[in-house]
């Protein structure tokens, strides 16, 4: 068995820890993994791979990915790494590009749209199969990137919750990663050559609002290295009082309310 490297063993360590802070994977559970190509996706597989081979109650793991029929997608070093780490997989081919493309006009980001469109594929094939768990590849800097994105562009404070159900109570999604460093998981792709497949959708859309963001919080950390560290634990530490939110404080009816004291009470005191 090869020896476990300083980046795949951290890797390990977040990823075994945040599944046990938030429960995400029990006993028994049939968890799809979301393999997009990318180096995140790569990265959470192994990984859950890995720790799948060190528990002892076992779960089941599946790789799922979707061809978009995207321009140039090759999937066949993806389909031989798949096949050489014995991870069972199918790669489901839908043509989502073409109705983005279409619906989309040129200069604007497609990404609102093409998530949607996979997340609706993605739900319907794990609900399909008997799939229990839907595991995404968000780390920790995608979930500190959306939390300032809907900051400063939505006007609301939210992000990517590590264990969700969705809308219609179907499907449990969860994110391993959470704890987990992109610039480890970048490292850790590069370590293991992974087949990287990129997204020519959306890569060449340099100007989008989550790069500035990215750029942003990377610069002020050059001043300060753990300001990820502590927007990632803002994300856990959120104090509802200091805020102002009305559907979580009655404002209009927040007063002193002061108890007459009578003068029996007062007699009481002396």
């Amino acid at each position: 068995m090869q020896k476990e490297s300083r980046i795949e063993k951290k890797l390990l360590h977040y990823t075994g820890k945040a599944i046990a802070d938030f429960n995400m994977i029990q006993p028994g559970d049939r968890v799809m993994v979301c393999l997009s190509g990318g180096k995140d996706s790569f990265t959470m597989l192994r990984i859950l791979q890995l720790l799948r081979r060190r528990a002892r109650a076992k779960f089941e793991l599946f790789a799922f990915t979707l061809d978009q029929s995207q321009p140039g997608w090759d999937d066949s070093r993806l389909r031989a790494w798949l096949e050489e780490a014995n991870i069972p997989y199918e790669i489901l081919t839908r043509d989502t590009y073409t109705i983005v493309k279409d619906k989309i006009p040129e200069g604007n980001t497609y990404c609102s749209l093409c998530s949607r469109l996979r997340r609706g594929i993605i739900y319907r094939y794990a609900e399909e199969h008997g799939y229990n768990k839907i595991a995404l590849g968000h780390h920790r800097d995608d979930l500190i990137r959306s939390l300032l994105m809907s900051i400063l562009y939505s006007g609301e404070i939210s992000s990517m919750p590590p264990k969700l159900l969705s809308d219609n109570k179907r499907h449990i999604v969860v994110r391993p990663l959470v704890y987990c460093q992109e610039a480890d998981i970048i490292s850790y792709a590069k370590e293991c050559a992974f087949p990287i497949i990129p997204c020519s959708l959306c890569g060449s859309q340099e100007n989008l609002s989550r790069q500035r963001v990215k750029v942003l919080i990377d610069q002020l950390a050059k001043e300060n290295p753990k300001i990820p560290s502590n927007m990632l634990h803002a994300l856990t530490s959120v104090k509802l009082s200091q805020l102002m939110d009305k559907k979580q404080w009655d404002f209009r009816n927040l007063e002193l309310k002061q108890e007459e004291e009578s003068e029996e009470e007062m007699g009481n005191i002396f």
